[in-house]
């Protein structure tokens, strides 16, 4: 990520808008149990807003110095940092029972990486676990663009992703759209 969008990931503005909005919707509706897998963490405000929700959760960062941070940060506290690639999931399978992506697809540089991201996904959950999160909806706004410069902006559809999730294996898809972010649910099945 570039500076800009690092200092706004870290912000107190954008704190307030996931512990207000972002972290309540993903996690309604969804039991993810008490093994939980957060990609792309970033700077950790997710993290530090998801741990208190589940008993152990291990945080998936690719950026070397981000995930070192993490480890520090989290360090005595419920919450495992592994430096690695969502595309590639450094853990073994069925082992999480639930799975996390808060505003973090939109990174993966391309909609194929994305697919590897939910085959991964798919495969680190337990059977009947579920993958939830939330990503922007109106990448194509002038802002969106500014704030990404530099950095990789590959938007996801959310009305191409409940097909996208079940060709990687989901079953019980739901996607929904407000006028600033999607959520989905989705389920290995049993």
């Amino acid at each position: 990520m570039n500076l800009i969008h690092r200092y706004l990931c870290q912000s107190p503005a954008w704190r307030k808008v996931l512990e207000d909005y972002v972290v309540p919707w993903t996690l309604a509706d969804s039991p993810l149990g008490s093994n939980v897998l957060e990609l792309g963490p970033g700077q950790g405000l997710t993290t530090e807003l998801l741990r208190p929700h589940f008993s152990q959760m291990t945080a998936l960062e690719i950026d070397p110095k981000l995930a070192e941070s993490l480890c520090s940060r989290f360090q005595n506290s419920n919450v495992t940092v592994v430096q690695g690639d969502a595309t590639a999931i450094p853990l073994e399978d069925a082992q999480f029972s639930g799975v996390v992506s808060l505003h973090m697809l939109h990174h993966v540089h391309s909609p194929e990486l994305q697919d590897k991201v939910f085959r991964e996904a798919w495969r680190v959950l337990k059977r009947g676990a579920v993958f939830v999160g939330v990503d922007s909806v109106g990448m194509d706004k002038l802002r969106m663009r500014l704030i990404h410069i530099g950095d990789t902006l590959v938007p996801v559809n959310p009305d191409t992703l409940g097909g996208r999730l079940e060709r990687a294996g989901f079953r019980n898809v739901s996607i929904d759209v407000n006028p600033y972010a999607f959520r989905f649910r989705a389920q290995r099945p049993v």
